[in-house]
C-alpha cells in the first residue's frame, strides 16, 4: 500500500510539471514583437539541437529571406548544418488576428498555430523530421522571445507521444 501511495504522489508530480505557461503571462512585456516588421528583410540565425541528456548533437546557421504582402508572409529558411549537410524550408504565415497566426511549410503536417502577445510568440506544430532515414512526426513546442529591434531568442521543445525527445535553441539577428 505504501509503494502504491508513493507511485501515485510521483504520478501526480510528474503531471504537475507538465503544466505549460500561457502565452498572454507576456502581454505587458516590451519590446512588443510586431512579426511582420520582425520577419521582413534578412534575418541571420545560430542554433543548435541538444538531445534529452542536454547533450549538443547538431549546430547550424540560418538564413532567413522574409517578405509580406497583406496579412500573409514568406519565410524561405535556408540552413547549414556543422557536418556540411544543407537544408531548406519555406514558411507560409498568415495573420488571423492581432495575436494569432497560422503557418505552413511542406514538412509540417497540417498547420501551425501561433499566438503572440507582448514580447513572445508561440508556435505548436507537428514536423516531419528525418532521423537516419526514417521520418518521424515530431511535436514542436517553439517559444520566441524579442530582446530588442534586431535580436530575437528562440527555443523549442520537441517530443514524441508526449515523451521530451530534445530540445532547438536559436538566437535571431535581423540583418540592418
Amino acid at each position: 500500500m505504501i509503494l502504491l501511495r508513493s507511485v501515485l504522489l510521483m504520478l501526480l508530480m510528474s503531471l504537475a510539471g507538465c503544466g505549460s505557461v500561457a502565452v498572454d503571462q507576456y502581454r505587458a512585456e516590451r519590446p512588443v514583437l510586431d512579426l511582420q516588421r520582425y520577419f521582413n528583410g534578412t534575418i541571420d540565425a545560430w542554433g543548435i539541437f541538444q538531445d534529452r541528456s542536454g547533450k549538443v548533437v547538431k549546430r547550424f546557421t540560418v538564413r532567413i529571406d522574409a517578405r509580406w504582402s497583406g496579412n500573409t508572409g514568406t519565410l524561405d529558411e535556408h540552413f547549414e548544418y556543422s557536418d556540411g549537410s544543407k537544408s531548406r524550408r519555406v514558411w507560409t504565415l498568415e495573420r488571423i488576428d492581432e495575436h494569432r497566426y497560422r503557418g505552413t511549410a511542406d514538412d509540417v503536417i497540417g498547420e501551425a498555430i501561433g499566438e503572440l502577445q507582448g514580447n513572445a510568440l508561440r508556435w505548436q506544430y507537428v514536423l516531419k523530421l528525418d532521423v537516419d532515414g526514417r521520418v518521424w512526426e515530431v511535436d514542436f513546442d517553439d517559444w520566441m522571445y524579442l530582446m530588442d529591434d534586431q535580436v530575437m531568442l528562440n527555443r523549442s521543445v520537441m517530443s514524441k507521444f508526449g515523451v521530451r525527445l530534445g530540445e532547438v535553441t536559436l538566437s535571431f539577428r535581423r540583418r540592418p
